[in-house]
């Protein structure tokens, strides 16, 4: 159970692959609503990262759909449908695929963002260390997720 989500690990976010994981939608008015005030409040920290170039849109319009699937298939369905935010959740809802354009914007904004970082905090060598240690992770995780969905045949 577990071991997919170490092979797949897009599976922690993507709630119609390993549904096992996760109560289906319904279950108490309490979690329903939890669910439903967590995607709110993704979609609006999606809609900040619209306007500031250095905060990520998608990973939260991602996070808000899948918070949507167990609390309102209706928002969800509005995610999906919309047309600049739809398309990339679903690829990696579907394929886990990070397109080549995002990857650049995404691991442009970890330099251009550490860079500030540094510059800006000057910060003691084992914080820096740290901060490139975590950010380089994110990094190689971004880079090694596929740009295009796996051909079935």
């Amino acid at each position: 159970m577990f071991s997919d989500v170490l092979r797949y690990p897009t599976s922690a976010l993507n709630f119609t692959r390993f549904t096992g994981y996760f109560a289906p939608i319904g279950g108490s008015p309490l979690r329903r609503t939890t669910f439903k005030v967590l995607g709110l409040g993704f979609v609006l920290i999606g809609l900040v990262g619209v306007v500031l170039p250095l905060l990520p849109t998608t990973i939260f319009f991602i996070l808000a759909a899948a918070c949507f699937a167990r609390s309102s298939p209706e928002l969800e369905a509005r995610i999906l449908r919309h047309p600049h935010i739809g398309p990339p959740v679903k690829a990696w809802r579907d394929h886990g695929v990070i397109p080549p354009k995002a990857k650049m914007f995404a691991l442009s904004g970890m330099v251009i963002g550490y860079i500030v970082f540094f510059l800006t905090s000057q910060p003691p060598l084992w914080l820096a260390l740290a901060v490139a240690v975590v950010i380089g992770a994110c990094a190689l995780y971004v880079a090694t997720r596929p740009s295009y969905p796996r051909s079935e045949s």
